[in-house]
């Protein structure tokens, strides 16, 4: 499988999807951390990638999804966008309305 064929296999084989440096118990980059923290408050159930640990996925993924840095959010296959658009959509309520979507537990 090449790499764009993993990078598809990811994000549509989970609802949520944090390309990352660094793990969510350990982020690697302060961007990273706060977009875990925003996830994380808002009760979202997240699949993270370590981009630290996948040269080539951190190689291609910009290319995939026309975007150029770390993190990267992916909600049901779609690009979300990096650590100012989790923080965003955190604040508006919207992130945790979305988590809530994907996870069949919406009120």
């Amino acid at each position: 499988m090449d790499v764009v064929e993993r990078i598809k296999a990811i994000v549509t084989g989970h609802p949520i999807v944090l390309f990352m440096k660094g793990t969510p118990e350990y982020p690697m980059c302060g961007f990273s951390a706060r977009a875990v923290q925003a996830l994380q408050v808002a009760g979202a159930s997240f699949h993270a990638i370590n981009v630290l640990e996948e040269p080539q996925i951190r190689a291609s993924l910009p290319q995939y999804s026309n975007w150029p840095t770390f993190p990267q959010l992916f909600i049901q296959g779609e690009l979300m966008g990096g650590c100012d658009i989790i923080e965003d959509l955190h604040k508006a309520g919207e992130l945790k309305r979305m988590a809530e979507d994907v996870s069949g537990n919406a009120p």
